[in-house]
């Protein structure tokens, strides 16, 4: 797989995390991408209180995966590692 290829979404997906995470900082957790693959999926760890919240799929698709599909297109959807 070319990962290369899939730098500028990435780069794109980062931003709008940077944009996102404060919310999720404040609730004592974070997300860290670990990359977008070239069908747009784009796959993150959950991290802090994140991690073991029982509302975190809520949080992946209406706090995480809403935004980054109208913030940047191409973005399909996200899973968690």
């Amino acid at each position: 797989m070319d990962w290369e290829s899939t730098r500028p979404l990435r780069d794109e997906v980062e931003g709008a995390l940077d944009r996102l995470r404060p919310g999720l900082v404040a609730d004592g957790g974070n997300v860290e991408l670990l990359g977008v693959d070239p069908d747009g999926t784009v796959r993150i760890v959950m991290q802090g209180a994140c991690a073991t919240c029982p509302a975190q799929m809520a949080t992946i698709r209406i706090g995480l995966e809403e935004p980054l599909r109208r913030a940047v297109p191409g973005v399909k959807s996200v899973v968690v590692f």
